[in-house]
């Protein structure tokens, strides 16, 4: 632990009186089970869906309270309808029974249920449902809430919410216009529980982007509502974001909640840390369960998987550990090439002689990982439970080949473990120290990234390590010419951190049949200035794509200045962004802004392209189009900013579960925040040191008003 700044490991709490079975909650902690990963795979596809029915299993047969999940459920923010189809058939078979509920519910059922319907939000409340564990859970970042609007942001859990099989918590309101998320920060409100003499208090945040996260815990906005008689209860935080520091604002410090939580879950980590650690200063403990599947072949996962039983009597608790038996075995090794042939004496020019030595590198890791398996084996036969056929283990060998001129294909070499291992076609990966010094010339099927610096160190790298950054460079040496770096780069990141398969084919498309249009605008051409007007309608469309993300729009210029609200890009806009920038930025950026539209170029080429036609989109006099919510939006480049500012939107209903009888906690803050609690009841913060975290997900609306095209909105 000394990585982590902790010179000795205190023991984990225990309860120290007698326990008590009818003051006692039983809990399940369980955290990104990541179900649908791989799941077309023909030999690891049903690993996801086989632990989490192991989970359910042992939450049957611990007989516990009710399941507890800090975010990941999914590994696709869309999953499929067969992933989503066994979820819910598994949750349906293992926690609807008629097993009687021993914890009572003190908040109001009610609060942050679906709008426009009677059902309660939590489902054992239900008369008309017969739930024997409760499962609560928050969302995390691969399974998080995407679209806004009146209708709010959906995800996957609220379609398990609504059809009563899990109870989904972490919720808040999203503001939609900048004022709001001026005046407004992070509610975090519980769902209050008692059995017998012991109160739970569960406070669930869903996975925030990076970026506001950031700006929130700055700006000392984060409110925990609180009952009145807090000290009684047992206060349990779940959270899903960046533990380890990846730079100086990409992580949340451990000791920034409030003293009044006990226990705080954390989720989003995949390495198993979850025995209970103290935190220096802090009265609390932090419990890190981990993955329950291996999604990247990394030293963190190879830790063996566990989910814990945790025990809470009053204000005591006490937290087994719980290995998982139906996650493969998963073992890794380096090996450095020149160091080995030394110590093994054959020849780094021999081929034969180095593949031979990798084979044997390899047989010893299956061997290895298969005695695993049958040491959990043995040990679960004498705990009373049932022997599990073996399965294919995960093996990753990491070779050094500095000094080596030539290697054997990695995927040619893997075929020969077919059958033996899980993942023959990723089991070698190949990588070499850097010693040149960075030229100065990229290439461009090669470009050196930011992070290629060989005067980096491993840390520095890794704080640089960033999708939208190395996209976006790489991007840059291509030197495109039709489609925009941004607009790509955008699209890249959705397809990487959200898993949306169709994101990059959807970008091109309409950057595509946008640049058409563009061209098509300027009438017939002759061949040796196509390239000119493709670079000037392409330089155009992304300097009004800059824009549009700029402002946070997701209307869409159509035709002659016609615009129309996109439904499509409802289901891909992010569900915590907020417009947070008015005037002077509240948040630190890595990225340059973007560059500044040139206002005269595109009507001097329109003017001497098409002097008989009229090129779409160029704001001459005003165009209007009446939008589905019956707004009229009007586009005009000759004024800046004359326009009236937008009225209020409204606000999505995401509250969490309240109690009735609860009051905010609060902390000193740097500045205040509009509350309209009555006399008896207290705005609350939580008090936290300053921290960093800049984000690459959050899409706040900056310098609104100021573009070039001037949006007027005029509204009934």
């Amino acid at each position: 632990m000394s990585e982590h700044g902790r010179d000795s490991v205190p023991p984990p709490p225990t309860i120290r009186n007698a326990v008590e079975p009818d003051n006692t909650i039983r809990i399940l902690l369980a955290t990104d089970n990541h179900i649908g990963y791989l799941e077309r795979d023909p030999v690891r596809g049903q690993d996801s869906i086989n632990t989490f029915k192991e989970i359910l299993q042992l939450a049957v047969k611990y007989d516990v309270d009710f399941i507890l999940l800090a975010g990941d459920l999914f590994h696709e923010n869309r999953p499929s309808r067969d992933c989503l189809y066994q979820v819910m058939a598994l949750l349906r078979e293992y926690t609807m029974g008629d097993n009687p509920v021993q914890v009572e519910l003190l908040s109001d059922p009610k609060e942050g249920k679906a709008e426009g319907y009677n059902f309660p939000a939590i489902n054992y409340e239900d008369p008309h449902l017969n739930v024997g564990i409760p499962v609560f859970s928050i969302h995390g970042n691969h399974d998080d809430p995407q679209g806004a609007g009146p209708e709010g942001a959906l995800c996957a859990l609220d379609v398990l919410s609504v059809s009563g099989l899990l109870n989904y918590m972490g919720k808040f309101d999203l503001p939609l216009s900048g004022a709001d998320a001026q005046n407004n920060g992070i509610a975090i409100k519980p769902v209050l529980l008692r059995k017998g003499s012991t109160y739970l208090g569960l406070y669930g945040v869903g996975n925030v982007k990076d970026q506001r996260m950031h700006f929130e815990l700055r700006s000392n906005r984060v409110r925990m509502y609180m009952p009145r008689n807090k000290d009684e209860w047992f206060n349990i935080l779940l959270l899903h974001q960046n533990r380890v520091r990846h730079g100086p604002q990409e992580s949340v410090p451990e000791g920034m909640f409030d003293d009044s939580v006990d226990l705080v879950v954390w989720g989003h980590e995949h390495d198993c840390r979850i025995v209970p650690e103290s935190v220096a200063g802090k009265p609390y403990h932090i419990t890190q369960p981990g993955s329950s599947v291996a999604t990247s072949l990394a030293d963190g996962e190879s830790i063996e998987k566990h989910v814990a039983l945790l025990r809470i009597q009053g204000k005591e608790f006490e937290l087994e550990p719980i290995p998982l038996r139906t996650v493969r075995p998963f073992v890794l090794e380096e090996v450095i090439l020149s160091e080995a042939a030394d110590e093994e004496g054959f020849d780094l020019s021999d081929q034969i002689a180095v593949s031979k030595f990798l084979k044997s590198r390899v047989n010893a890791l299956i061997n290895q990982a298969n005695q695993l398996w049958d040491d959990r084996n043995t040990r679960a036969v004498e705990e009373g439970g049932e022997e599990l056929p073996r399965m294919l283990p995960l093996v990753r060998l990491k070779v050094d080949t500095t000094g080596v001129s030539e290697m054997s294909n990695p995927i040619r070499f893997g075929q020969e473990f077919q059958g033996r291992i899980a993942n023959p076609r990723d089991l070698l990966v190949f990588h070499r120290a850097r010693k040149s010094t960075r030229s100065a010339k990229v290439a461009i099927d090669e470009p050196e990234l930011s992070i290629d610096d060989p005067e980096l160190s491993i840390s520095e790298k890794l704080s640089r390590v960033r999708v939208h950054t190395l996209v976006k460079e790489y991007l840059a040496a291509q030197e495109l010419q039709l489609l925009g770096e941004a607009g790509m780069s955008d699209a890249i990141q959705m397809f990487v951190e959200k898993d949306d398969s169709h994101a990059i084919q959807s970008h091109v498309s309409s950057a595509l049949r946008a640049l058409m249009k563009g061209v098509q605008a300027n009438g017939e051409l002759d061949e040796g200035d196509l390239d000119n007007v493709v670079s000037k309608v392409r330089e155009r469309h992304d300097q009004e794509y800059a824009e549009q993300a700029r402002a946070g729009k997701t209307a869409k210029t159509k035709g002659k200045g016609k615009a129309r609200a996109d439904d499509s890009d409802g289901a891909s806009a992010d569900s915590m962004t907020m417009d947070v920038d008015a005037g002077d930025s509240a948040f630190e950026s890595d990225e340059p802004p973007p560059p500044k539209k040139k206002a005269a170029a595109p009507k001097k080429t329109a003017a001497a392209k098409a002097p008989a036609k009229k090129a779409p989109a160029k704001g001459r006099g005003k165009k209007t189009v009446a939008s589905e919510s019956e707004e009229v939006i009007e586009f005009d480049e000759d004024d800046d900013d004359d326009g009236p500012a937008p009225p209020p939107t409204k606000r999505t209903n995401r509250a969490a579960v309240l109690s009735q009888s609860t009051t905010v906690k609060k902390a000193p803050a740097k500045r205040t925040t509009t509350s309209k609690a009555t006399s008896s009841t207290q705005q609350g913060t939580l008090s936290f040191a300053p921290s960093g975290r800049t984000s690459t997900k959050a899409a706040a609306t900056r310098a609104k008003g100021k573009l070039a095209n001037t949006i007027v909105i005029d509204s009934d």
